[in-house]
């Protein structure tokens, strides 16, 4: 008697029945859209209404797969296409930060929304930083009333805790740079988080990410200079940012002139004309010589 089981014949092209909720859910933002729309188009200007719909709707809709469109929409009225248009496949809401009153008290109310929302749902605070990062991409395609809105608002985000600064390497982006935008926009966007909080808090949220050191990077190469960047910030009212810029390029200076004393002597070469001593201060001093 043979040992070897015998093996039950199946018919070709055999399928399994899948059960309904193992199947892949479709990707449709667009139904997304209109149920978001549709509630902001019933709240209104009312943000206190506009957060407690947010807060429910999370329970129903999927924002975890939607945390893009649910900001776009926040933010401009309806999805985003590359480069900062609004799609014009679904109706648009007014009620959006860009459509929102240019004033401080406006933003820093809609700021609350945004906190409320990601308080609420831990999940979409790596998504917000994503749009953040996205929308300074776009600055170009906005009016200059919408990144004025953006700027105080991501100001207010910064100061409260709700935005990493790494953000702000977006407005590094060459064609953003070249053209003034990111200088212009930081301006907006460093008058409001100053406005919150001190230079100490600024620099401290800055050097955390190491974005101290790089705040020359706003300006065009033939520009980045402390010289140039200290007249723009001062004369647009922003000299605390001016004076901690010319600090971060004396330490560097400084730092730069250690290792290359350090470098010497570890090598016992006499010391010789060391140029980099007149970044130590805003007088140049005569070179040293050994």
């Amino acid at each position: 008697m043979s040992n070897q089981r015998q093996q039950k014949p199946t018919l070709t092209g055999q399928r399994f029945k899948t059960r309904k909720r193992d199947e892949k859910e479709r990707f449709d933002p667009t139904q997304f859209q209109e149920s978001i729309i549709q509630g902001l188009n019933q709240t209104g200007t009312d943000l206190e209404a506009v957060a407690k719909f947010l807060d429910a709707s999370g329970a129903k809709l999927d924002y975890r797969r939607y945390a893009e469109t649910l900001f776009d929409i926040l933010v401009a009225g309806g999805m985003l296409a590359p480069g900062g248009t609004l799609s014009d496949e679904v109706t648009c809401t007014e009620f959006c930060l860009f459509k929102a009153q240019e004033d401080m008290e406006t933003m820093q109310a809609y700021a609350q929304v945004f906190n409320k929302l990601i308080r609420r749902y831990k999940y979409l605070e790596k998504g917000f930083e994503e749009e953040i990062k996205k929308l300074l991409l776009f600055l170009k395609g906005f009016t200059e009333s919408e990144r004025n809105k953006l700027a105080m608002l991501t100001g207010i985000l910064l100061a409260n805790g709700n935005l990493s600064a790494s953000i702000l390497s977006s407005l590094f982006n060459e064609n953003l740079v070249k053209e003034g935008v990111s200088a212009c926009f930081a301006v907006k966007l460093f008058k409001s988080w100053l406005s919150e909080k001190d230079i100490s808090s600024v620099a401290a949220s800055l050097r955390k990410v190491g974005m101290d050191n790089r705040l020359m990077e706003l300006f065009p190469a033939n520009k980045r200079s402390c010289e140039h960047f200290s007249k723009y910030f001062t004369d647009a009212g922003l000299k605390e940012l001016s004076d901690f810029a010319r600090n971060q390029q004396s330490i560097g200076a400084r730092k730069e002139l250690q290792k290359e004393l350090q470098e010497q002597i570890s090598r016992g070469d006499p010391l010789k004309d060391v140029s980099l001593l007149h970044c130590l201060s805003e007088k140049p001093r005569p070179p040293v010589l050994v």
